[in-house]
């Protein structure tokens, strides 16, 4: 490299934006993901032993895919070559494996392969990487913003350790905007900036765990705010502007009551208010996925079987935000939403809980013969004896005792009078009236 090319590269780098300088350089300035990347931990002890084996990154964007795999390369003894799955194909795959398999008999180096966006690769694409990655000739790691159990071939992934990142937390990109502040060879360490509280705040929590958001906000703030008296103030509405989301006063304490709201909204049958809700959690930057698993948690807690097709879209429409991501993907949540909140109602599930206190009470107690397993122990100790079939009686049903001995009358399940679960009571009190004997009350 001579002088011009290196004073252009350095001008580059100089120019480049801010999430793009400040990205960690080593595990010691990684923030975030400490339950993959943290010490002591199995990623942190390979990348610093160089012991890697293939890996697939799967997480968000803005968590650390990318600056994980540029930290292997900047540790590594092996040889790092990247490629990006949008722009490469299967020649440029042949060429890397050529130069691989070059250097692996030459020189004896290992060549660790980075393929980003590895879900772009078809279903070719990744086949020729197989053979390579499973005689060694590379070390593969790809990174992912899609479930690769989905989205990469079965053969690649079980040859891969996955490595799942989660969205960063509040504070941790707090602490990584902060460091863009102070750094003064990176960041805007050289300038008198002040960012208040609020103003830091409604950044991180709106960027939803993504490090990219966060600095890219920062750095239009900074970068559009004239300094007064040398001193370059950030104040929330600087904040809202930069991130383009007015902020609303959401809080730990307004996470809780507003989620409660919704939930409460549900129960109470108004599809109105839940929809109020839950555009405002949302627009507060609350993660969609938390709001999935409430609804999916009502629709059996709230709902159960006096509307069994609640838990199928409320499981559809979690299923549905992974594929498709917001912003689309409100459209799924606010149809589970006013389907949960327009249901017909039942807690009557609620009931597995006096089972389970009555398996916590009881301790242990013994199966009757006749529903113990028949395969085994049939013939010296009557296992199975005497157990009805209830495909062989009329309506596949016959009434025999299911209960342990000393739990036989009891009756956990109430189903109540509400849409479906109406027939599932009019059905199972014609079968408990054929078991006979008194119904035992549970608490």
């Amino acid at each position: 490299m001579d002088l011009f090319e290196y004073s252009r590269l350095d001008q580059i780098s100089k120019e480049a934006p801010l999430a793009a300088r400040m990205r960690p350089r080593s595990l010691e300035e990684f923030v975030g993901q400490e339950e993959i990347a943290g010490p002591g931990r199995l990623l942190r002890r390979a990348i610093e032993g160089d012991q890697l084996s293939s890996l697939i990154l799967w997480g968000p964007p803005g968590t650390g895919k990318t600056t994980l795999a540029m930290i292997i390369a900047n540790t590594t003894k092996s040889y790092f070559a990247a490629i990006s799955a949008v722009m490469a194909g299967v020649a440029d795959i042949r060429r890397i494996i050529a130069e691989a398999k070059n250097r692996r008999g030459m020189y004896g180096q290992r060549t660790i392969v980075l393929v980003d966006e590895i879900h772009r690769f078809n279903k070719a694409q990744q086949d020729a990487l197989l053979p390579h990655v499973e005689d060694g000739t590379i070390v593969l790691i790809g990174s992912t913003t899609e479930n690769p159990y989905f989205e990469v071939i079965p053969p690649l992934v079980s040859r891969s350790r996955v490595f799942q990142l989660r969205p960063l937390s509040e504070e941790e990109l707090a602490i990584i905007l902060r460091g863009a502040l102070a750094d003064e060879e990176r960041g805007y360490g050289k300038l008198m900036v002040e960012i208040d509280d609020e103003a830091m705040a409604h950044v991180v929590r709106v960027a939803g765990g993504d490090a990219r958001i966060a600095l890219n906000a920062l750095e239009l703030a900074v970068e559009t705010t004239e300094a007064d008296e040398g001193v370059i103030h950030i104040d929330l509405a600087i904040a809202e502007d930069s991130i383009q989301r007015r902020a609303l006063a959401y809080d730990r304490e307004a996470h809780y009551n507003t989620v409660s709201a919704f939930i409460k909204s549900l129960r109470g049958s108004d599809p109105d208010a839940a929809l109020y809700w839950l555009a405002k959690m949302i627009y507060a930057g609350e993660d969609p996925r938390f709001i999935a698993r409430r609804m999916i948690i009502f629709a059996s807690e709230d709902v159960g079987n006096a509307d069994p097709q609640a838990l199928v879209l409320a499981t559809s429409a979690a299923d549905a935000l992974e594929w498709v991501g917001l912003p689309e993907a409100q459209y799924n949540l606010a149809q589970a939403a006013i389907y949960l909140a327009t249901a017909p109602k039942s807690n009557s599930t609620g009931a597995y809980f006096k089972a389970l206190a009555d398996v916590e009470r009881e301790g242990k107690v013994e199966v009757p013969d006749h529903l113990k397993d028949a395969h085994r122990d049939a013939g010296g100790l009557g296992h199975g004896e005497g157990y009805k079939y209830p495909h062989d009686y009329p309506g596949h049903y016959v009434s025999q005792q299911y209960l342990p001995n000393q739990l036989q009358h009891r009756h956990y399940y109430k189903p109540s009078d509400q849409g479906y679960e109406k027939l599932i009571k009019e059905r199972l009190a014609k079968w408990r009236g054929e078991h006979g004997g008194l119904e035992k009350e549970t608490n």
